[in-house]
Protein backbone atom coordinates (compact mmCIF):
# COMPACT_ATOMS: atom_id res chain seq x y z
CA UNK A 1 0.00 0.00 0.00
CA UNK A 2 2.74 2.34 -0.29
CA UNK A 3 0.87 4.22 -3.23
CA UNK A 4 -1.59 5.15 -0.55
CA UNK A 5 1.35 6.76 1.48
CA UNK A 6 2.60 8.73 -1.02
CA UNK A 7 -0.51 10.11 -2.56
CA UNK A 8 -1.04 11.29 0.83
CA UNK A 9 2.52 12.82 1.25
CA UNK A 10 1.66 14.23 -2.07
CA UNK A 11 -1.51 16.02 -1.21
CA UNK A 12 -0.04 17.01 1.95
CA UNK A 13 2.92 18.59 0.01
CA UNK A 14 0.39 20.34 -2.81
CA UNK A 15 -1.52 21.36 0.05
CA UNK A 16 1.04 23.92 0.86
CA UNK A 17 1.78 24.84 -2.87
CA UNK A 18 -2.20 25.44 -2.94
CA UNK A 19 -2.21 27.85 -0.40
CA UNK A 20 0.62 29.82 -2.08
CA UNK A 21 -0.58 29.34 -5.25
CA UNK A 22 -4.03 31.18 -4.33
CA UNK A 23 -2.49 34.56 -3.24
CA UNK A 24 -0.74 34.55 -6.85
CA UNK A 25 -4.47 34.08 -8.24
CA UNK A 26 -6.07 36.31 -6.01
CA UNK A 27 -4.22 39.02 -7.07
CA UNK A 28 -4.10 38.21 -10.75
CA UNK A 29 -7.84 37.72 -11.13
CA UNK A 30 -8.16 41.22 -9.29
CA UNK A 31 -5.38 43.29 -11.14
CA UNK A 32 -4.51 40.91 -13.46
CA UNK A 33 -0.26 41.16 -11.53
CA UNK A 34 1.78 38.23 -11.14
CA UNK A 35 3.07 38.80 -8.15
CA UNK A 36 6.36 37.35 -8.13
CA UNK A 37 7.31 38.92 -4.32
CA UNK A 38 4.74 36.37 -3.20
CA UNK A 39 7.22 33.53 -2.37
CA UNK A 40 9.14 35.93 -0.29
CA UNK A 41 5.75 36.57 1.73
CA UNK A 42 5.94 33.41 2.08
CA UNK A 43 9.71 33.38 3.59
CA UNK A 44 8.58 35.94 5.91
CA UNK A 45 5.88 33.28 7.24
CA UNK A 46 8.26 30.78 7.85
CA UNK A 47 10.85 32.57 9.59
CA UNK A 48 7.92 34.51 11.51
CA UNK A 49 6.42 31.23 12.97
CA UNK A 50 10.20 29.85 13.82
CA UNK A 51 11.06 32.98 16.06
CA UNK A 52 7.45 32.48 17.47
CA UNK A 53 8.51 28.81 17.77
CA UNK A 54 11.59 29.61 19.53
CA UNK A 55 11.99 33.06 20.98
CA UNK A 56 8.32 33.58 21.89
CA UNK A 57 7.92 30.03 23.01
CA UNK A 58 4.20 29.53 21.36
CA UNK A 59 3.00 26.47 20.25
CA UNK A 60 2.64 25.57 16.25
CA UNK A 61 -1.34 27.35 16.12
CA UNK A 62 -0.30 30.59 17.80
CA UNK A 63 2.57 30.97 15.75
CA UNK A 64 0.87 30.15 12.37
CA UNK A 65 -1.64 32.90 13.10
CA UNK A 66 0.65 35.50 14.39
CA UNK A 67 2.68 34.46 10.89
CA UNK A 68 -0.89 35.12 9.08
CA UNK A 69 -1.38 38.46 10.68
CA UNK A 70 2.56 40.08 9.77
CA UNK A 71 1.94 38.64 6.48
CA UNK A 72 -1.41 40.17 5.78
CA UNK A 73 -0.02 43.65 7.16
CA UNK A 74 3.13 42.82 4.50
CA UNK A 75 0.70 42.26 2.18
CA UNK A 76 -0.89 45.56 2.61
CA UNK A 77 2.12 47.30 2.94
CA UNK A 78 3.78 45.88 -0.52
CA UNK A 79 0.95 47.00 -2.47
CA UNK A 80 0.39 50.33 -1.21
CA UNK A 81 3.97 51.23 -1.55
CA UNK A 82 4.91 49.26 -4.91
CA UNK A 83 1.95 48.33 -6.79
CA UNK A 84 -0.74 50.98 -5.92
CA UNK A 85 1.16 53.73 -8.21
CA UNK A 86 1.49 51.47 -11.24
CA UNK A 87 -1.90 50.76 -11.38
CA UNK A 88 -2.67 52.73 -14.83
CA UNK A 89 1.01 51.56 -15.73
CA UNK A 90 1.86 48.91 -18.36
CA UNK A 91 2.06 44.99 -17.38
CA UNK A 92 5.62 45.12 -18.01
CA UNK A 93 6.54 47.72 -15.50
CA UNK A 94 4.49 45.96 -12.24
CA UNK A 95 6.16 42.68 -13.38
CA UNK A 96 9.46 44.37 -13.09
CA UNK A 97 8.38 46.55 -9.69
CA UNK A 98 7.32 42.56 -8.30
CA UNK A 99 10.52 41.19 -9.71
CA UNK A 100 12.24 44.28 -7.47
CA UNK A 101 10.09 43.71 -4.75
CA UNK A 102 11.62 40.27 -4.48
CA UNK A 103 15.13 40.52 -4.35
CA UNK A 104 14.48 43.76 -1.87
CA UNK A 105 12.28 41.18 0.58
CA UNK A 106 14.94 38.46 0.25
CA UNK A 107 18.21 40.49 0.96
CA UNK A 108 16.58 43.04 3.87
CA UNK A 109 16.02 39.68 5.57
CA UNK A 110 19.88 38.35 5.13
CA UNK A 111 20.82 41.96 6.17
CA UNK A 112 19.25 42.17 9.44
CA UNK A 113 19.25 38.41 10.30
CA UNK A 114 22.50 36.56 8.28
CA UNK A 115 22.24 34.04 5.11
CA UNK A 116 22.37 31.28 7.32
CA UNK A 117 19.64 28.45 7.25
CA UNK A 118 17.02 27.63 10.74
CA UNK A 119 15.49 24.21 11.62
CA UNK A 120 12.42 24.18 12.83
CA UNK A 121 12.34 21.76 16.14
CA UNK A 122 11.42 18.45 15.50
CA UNK A 123 9.08 17.90 18.57
CA UNK A 124 7.14 21.20 17.79
CA UNK A 125 3.76 19.02 17.33
CA UNK A 126 3.55 15.52 17.84
CA UNK A 127 4.64 12.98 14.61
CA UNK A 128 3.04 9.71 15.33
CA UNK A 129 2.51 7.01 12.65
CA UNK A 130 -0.62 5.39 11.61
CA UNK A 131 -1.81 2.20 9.56
CA UNK A 132 -4.25 2.69 7.35
CA UNK A 133 -4.74 -0.11 4.82
CA UNK A 134 -1.19 -1.18 5.39
CA UNK A 135 0.26 1.90 4.73
CA UNK A 136 2.19 3.92 7.57
CA UNK A 137 0.65 7.88 8.01
CA UNK A 138 2.58 10.23 9.60
CA UNK A 139 0.14 12.48 11.93
CA UNK A 140 2.39 15.09 11.21
CA UNK A 141 0.95 15.16 6.98
CA UNK A 142 -2.39 14.54 8.14
CA UNK A 143 -2.12 18.08 10.18
CA UNK A 144 -0.39 19.47 7.51
CA UNK A 145 -3.68 18.62 5.23
CA UNK A 146 -6.13 19.35 7.94
CA UNK A 147 -5.36 22.92 8.35
CA UNK A 148 -4.48 23.60 4.66
CA UNK A 149 -8.24 22.35 4.18
CA UNK A 150 -9.64 24.03 6.91
CA UNK A 151 -7.84 27.31 5.50
CA UNK A 152 -9.03 26.69 2.06
CA UNK A 153 -12.87 26.01 3.61
CA UNK A 154 -12.61 29.62 5.28
CA UNK A 155 -11.68 31.20 2.34
CA UNK A 156 -14.24 30.01 0.09
CA UNK A 157 -16.47 31.24 2.66
CA UNK A 158 -14.77 34.67 2.69
CA UNK A 159 -15.27 34.95 -1.02
CA UNK A 160 -18.80 34.11 -1.41
CA UNK A 161 -20.45 34.81 1.76
CA UNK A 162 -19.02 38.05 2.88
CA UNK A 163 -19.10 41.49 1.92
CA UNK A 164 -15.32 41.72 1.14
CA UNK A 165 -15.80 38.74 -1.05
CA UNK A 166 -18.70 40.43 -3.10
CA UNK A 167 -16.06 43.30 -3.94
CA UNK A 168 -13.37 40.77 -4.69
CA UNK A 169 -15.92 39.33 -7.23
CA UNK A 170 -17.32 42.62 -8.25
CA UNK A 171 -13.65 44.42 -8.91
CA UNK A 172 -12.98 40.90 -10.48
CA UNK A 173 -15.68 41.29 -13.10
CA UNK A 174 -15.35 45.02 -13.54
CA UNK A 175 -13.17 47.34 -11.88
CA UNK A 176 -14.80 50.67 -13.08
CA UNK A 177 -18.51 49.52 -12.64
CA UNK A 178 -17.84 48.40 -9.22
CA UNK A 179 -16.74 51.63 -8.72
CA UNK A 180 -19.75 53.58 -9.74
CA UNK A 181 -21.76 50.79 -7.43
CA UNK A 182 -20.11 52.19 -4.38
CA UNK A 183 -17.22 49.82 -3.96
CA UNK A 184 -13.91 50.59 -2.44
CA UNK A 185 -11.81 49.35 -5.28
CA UNK A 186 -8.32 50.36 -3.44
CA UNK A 187 -9.93 48.92 -0.38
CA UNK A 188 -10.74 45.95 -2.11
CA UNK A 189 -7.66 45.29 -3.82
CA UNK A 190 -5.79 45.72 -0.38
CA UNK A 191 -7.84 43.04 1.31
CA UNK A 192 -6.96 40.77 -1.60
CA UNK A 193 -3.00 41.34 -0.91
CA UNK A 194 -4.18 40.64 2.65
CA UNK A 195 -5.78 37.22 2.58
CA UNK A 196 -3.54 36.22 -0.08
CA UNK A 197 -0.34 36.83 1.94
CA UNK A 198 -2.02 35.59 4.90
CA UNK A 199 -2.26 31.74 3.61
CA UNK A 200 1.71 32.47 2.48
CA UNK A 201 2.22 32.86 6.11
CA UNK A 202 0.26 29.97 7.01
CA UNK A 203 1.82 27.71 4.46
CA UNK A 204 5.78 29.08 5.06
CA UNK A 205 5.04 27.77 8.79
CA UNK A 206 3.80 24.18 7.87
CA UNK A 207 6.17 23.94 5.27
CA UNK A 208 8.82 24.67 8.26
CA UNK A 209 7.02 21.42 10.02
CA UNK A 210 6.74 20.00 6.72
CA UNK A 211 10.78 20.05 5.59
CA UNK A 212 12.33 21.42 8.93
CA UNK A 213 15.06 23.76 7.35
CA UNK A 214 14.07 27.22 6.53
CA UNK A 215 16.52 29.74 4.59
CA UNK A 216 16.22 33.55 3.31
CA UNK A 217 15.94 32.43 -0.34
CA UNK A 218 13.86 29.60 0.36
CA UNK A 219 10.79 30.95 -1.25
CA UNK A 220 12.26 31.16 -4.89
CA UNK A 221 11.42 27.83 -5.71
CA UNK A 222 8.25 26.65 -4.08
CA UNK A 223 7.35 30.70 -5.01
CA UNK A 224 7.84 29.34 -8.81
CA UNK A 225 6.15 26.00 -8.42
CA UNK A 226 2.90 27.51 -6.79
CA UNK A 227 3.03 29.85 -9.94
CA UNK A 228 3.31 26.80 -12.02
CA UNK A 229 0.13 25.20 -9.56
CA UNK A 230 -2.04 28.50 -10.58
CA UNK A 231 -1.16 27.90 -13.86
CA UNK A 232 -2.34 24.46 -14.35
CA UNK A 233 -5.49 25.39 -12.43
CA UNK A 234 -6.56 28.27 -14.44
CA UNK A 235 -4.99 31.68 -13.40
CA UNK A 236 -7.57 33.70 -11.35
CA UNK A 237 -9.65 30.86 -10.98
CA UNK A 238 -9.99 29.90 -7.11
CA UNK A 239 -10.50 26.20 -6.87
CA UNK A 240 -7.97 25.96 -9.68
CA UNK A 241 -5.11 26.95 -7.77
CA UNK A 242 -5.84 24.42 -5.22
CA UNK A 243 -6.85 21.82 -7.76
CA UNK A 244 -3.38 22.69 -9.56
CA UNK A 245 -1.18 22.62 -6.32
CA UNK A 246 -2.88 19.28 -5.24
CA UNK A 247 -1.90 17.70 -8.67
CA UNK A 248 1.42 19.19 -8.55
CA UNK A 249 2.57 18.11 -5.37
CA UNK A 250 1.17 14.04 -6.14
CA UNK A 251 3.09 14.34 -9.11
CA UNK A 252 6.39 15.74 -7.69
CA UNK A 253 5.85 13.06 -4.80
CA UNK A 254 5.29 10.36 -7.41
CA UNK A 255 8.70 11.58 -9.32
CA UNK A 256 10.43 10.68 -6.57
CA UNK A 257 8.95 7.80 -5.58
CA UNK A 258 10.00 6.14 -9.02
CA UNK A 259 13.50 7.07 -8.41
CA UNK A 260 13.72 10.30 -10.19
CA UNK A 261 14.13 12.85 -7.23
CA UNK A 262 17.20 15.05 -8.89
CA UNK A 263 13.89 15.93 -11.49
CA UNK A 264 11.04 16.62 -8.91
CA UNK A 265 11.74 20.44 -9.35
CA UNK A 266 12.05 19.80 -13.09
CA UNK A 267 8.92 18.11 -13.12
CA UNK A 268 7.21 21.17 -12.54
CA UNK A 269 8.04 23.19 -15.11
CA UNK A 270 7.69 20.15 -17.43
CA UNK A 271 3.72 20.86 -16.37
CA UNK A 272 4.13 23.93 -17.18
CA UNK A 273 5.39 23.94 -20.63
CA UNK A 274 2.86 21.01 -21.36
CA UNK A 275 -0.14 23.32 -20.36
CA UNK A 276 0.65 26.17 -22.10
CA UNK A 277 1.43 24.13 -25.51
CA UNK A 278 -2.15 22.34 -25.23
CA UNK A 279 -4.11 24.31 -23.23
CA UNK A 280 -2.97 27.48 -22.15
CA UNK A 281 -6.07 28.75 -20.07
CA UNK A 282 -5.32 25.72 -17.53
CA UNK A 283 -7.90 23.20 -15.97
CA UNK A 284 -10.46 26.09 -14.83
CA UNK A 285 -9.50 28.84 -17.26
CA UNK A 286 -11.29 30.07 -19.96
CA UNK A 287 -10.25 31.51 -23.21
CA UNK A 288 -10.93 34.94 -23.06
CA UNK A 289 -10.47 37.36 -26.15
CA UNK A 290 -8.59 40.78 -25.33
CA UNK A 291 -8.93 43.71 -27.77
CA UNK A 292 -5.98 45.42 -28.46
Amino acid sequence: MEWLQQLINGISLGSIYALIALGYTMVYGIIKLINFAHGDVFMVGAFVGFYAVTSWQMGFFPALIIAMILCAILGVVIERLAYKRLRNSTRIAALITAIGVSLLIEYVTIYIRGAQPEAYPKDLVANKQFNLFGADISSQSLLILGVSITLMILLQFIVHKTKVGKAMRAVSHDAEAAKLMGINVDNTISATFAIGSALAGAAGVIFGLYYTKIDPLMGVIPGMKAFVAAVLGGIGSIPGAMTGGMILGVIETIVSAVGFSLWRDAAAFIILIIILIFRPAGIFGKNTREKV
